[in-house]
């Protein structure tokens, strides 16, 4: 579709990034929620996970509803509704989710809470399906990764800002701090009650809104054969949810289903691989090596992302890491979310037509300016951040690592997925704040994975390119799996090194995560490589 009124283009937009706050605000939220939940109905790590296990799981789950009915139906149900009425209906699926917290709230019960929290997510799911391309679509093909880059910074606002708010909701301003046994859990509904209030204002907004009418007429490609897979990964999903029950019912340790449900997940998809070459009819975009190892790599990268700052809750209650309450965490969280933006922000320089030495400047400078907004926002809730005044260094080393990975995919992923591991390893081989501060830094090497590995992953699929991207949507999915996943080793490893907390050392999960998504970069090279593709002209897309 073609728009030349740019004025339109832009008040389009604004209204469409609204959505992306929203994700931002409420998945970084979950880093104070889930410690909160931990105590308040005395979890264990790994039942404290299952809140990102369903909100991660519901953005898996509404993708794979969408995918199989448009599959069944033979039309691509998102494009025939409208990226607009795709929005709405998920703004409103969202509401009803919030709503559904206050009686959830009221009966105590946690599995109502993740139900909910599943609503919330697959509302989102449809909110993402939609925004994203709707973006894309809002003006020149040219400058479109430009307009999702700056979508993408309102994200990470809103994930600066959801731990903070989050915390004063439930604790008090920093000067007037709650103790975590006086709080009540009640203490949420005014945040669920006003998320609901704006979705549904929201979605009244985008439904009078003056928006283009955006579709592709783009045939939907048939993929028989990728259904039976992806039918796997469900099932490896649900593993997830049935592992305590079935670890009492038949009397293995639960922590052996989590893991066979990962390894079920990587062995499908790697298998994929395989059947693929021996015939790619049926197969559509799976038949290509690149997305298959791609779709692995938004699932560790999505699950590596969540799980550094959804386990930090826990990590920082220990003796070893300063024994936090609840109520002191925030700023912590914050800063991680934080990191997240400040690698985004240096990312989108190269969007613009500067000179080098302008660049170069900026390279160095926009880093720490918004590193100052982190420190700014956390200010004004009334956290003092004086001890956060020396992750200024981690903040420089990831400014040398832009440098060296010189905005090239390949080159960039691999420096970032390296810098991720020897971070991590940092932080397991210490404690107390450099080790906080290294494992944070974590969400430095993350903040420009993801239009890397997207990038890398759809180049070369022609047609099959919007199914690809689809594809890799669905990987979100790792969000759920992973960090269930060190809950579970957190839980069971007290004992494999003597003086480390469980919790300490299921940070060997994020450097594993790093490591592959290294090799990620190495292998997806010598693929494309051999398929005759250029990647120095590989353009990095989008962001997460």
């Amino acid at each position: 579709m073609e728009q030349n009124d740019k004025k339109n283009y832009s008040s389009a937009l604004y209204t469409l990034i609204t959505v992306f706050f929203f994700w931002g605000f409420l998945a970084a939220s979950n880093g104070i929620f889930i410690p909160f939940c931990k105590t308040h109905f005395h979890l264990t790590q790994f039942e404290s996970q299952l809140i990102d296990f369903t909100f991660y799981g519901g953005y898996f789950i509404g993708s794979l509803i969408l995918y199989f009915a448009s599959q069944a139906s033979k039309v691509d149900i998102m494009n025939k509704l409208g990226y607009k009425n795709g929005i709405i209906l998920g703004l409103v699926i969202s509401a009803l989710g919030a709503l559904g917290m206050i009686p959830a709230v009221a009966t105590g019960s946690f599995g109502f809470i993740l139900a909910v929290f599943f609503i919330i997510a697959v509302g989102f799911s449809l909110q993402q399906t939609a925004a994203n391309p709707f973006v894309v679509a809002l003006g020149p093909a040219e400058t479109g990764s430009n307009r999702l880059n700056f979508a993408g910074s309102i994200n990470n606002i809103g994930a600066l800002l959801g731990p903070i708010v989050v915390s004063v909701v439930l604790f008090g301003s920093a000067s007037a701090k709650a103790a975590a046994s006086e709080v009540k859990i009640s203490s949420i509904n005014n945040l669920y009650y006003m998320l609901a209030a704006l979705f549904i204002a929201v979605a009244i907004f985008f439904w009078f809104s003056n928006l283009p009418k955006v579709t592709s007429d783009e045939k939907m490609e048939s993929s028989s054969k990728a259904n039976k897979p992806l039918f796997i990964i469900f099932i490896a999903f649900l593993l997830i949810l049935a592992a305590d029950p079935l670890s009492l019912a038949i009397h293995i340790p639960s922590q052996y289903f989590v893991y066979a449900s990962l390894a079920i997940i990587i062995f499908t998809l790697v298998g994929t691989i395989f059947a693929a070459k021996k015939s790619k009819e049926g197969w559509g975009a799976m038949q290509y090596p690149q997305l298959i190892l791609g779709m692995i790599a938004i699932f560790t990268y999505v699950g590596t992302e969540v799980t550094l700052q959804s386990n930090m809750g826990s990590l920082l209650k220990t003796p070893e890491f300063g024994s936090f309450n609840e109520s002191d965490i925030a700023p912590y969280i914050s800063l991680y979310w934080g990191s997240l933006m400040i690698g985004r922000f240096a990312g989108s320089i190269d969007a613009f037509n500067l000179s080098k030495t302008t660049k170069y400047i900026l390279y160095i400078i926009v880093p720490f300016v918004a590193f100052g907004l982190v420190l700014f926002a956390n200010v004004v809730s009334g956290v003092n951040v004086s001890n956060l005044y020396t992750y200024a260094i981690c903040v420089s080393v990831l400014i040398v690592a832009f440098f060296i990975g010189q905005q090239k995919p390949t080159r960039t992923l691999s420096v970032l997925g390296l810098l991720g591991v020897i971070f991590v390893l940092i932080g397991l081989f210490t404690t107390g704040r450099v080790a906080t501060f290294a494992f944070i830094s974590g969400g430095l090497c993350c903040s420009i994975m993801w239009p890397s590995i997207f990038a890398l992953s759809i180049t070369g699929l022609g047609k099959y390119t919007s199914q690809g991207s689809a594809f890799l949507i669905m990987m979100i999915l790792g969000g759920s799996i992973i960090p269930p996943l060190q809950g579970k080793i957190a839980d069971g490893s007290n004992d494999i090194i003597k003086g480390m907390s469980g919790i300490h050392f299921s940070y060997i999960v994020p450097a594993i995560g790093f490591a592959y998504l290294a090799y990620f970069a190495w292998k997806v090279s010598r693929e494309l490589r051999s398929q005759g593709i250029d990647l120095d002209h590989v353009e990095a897309k989008g962001g997460h």
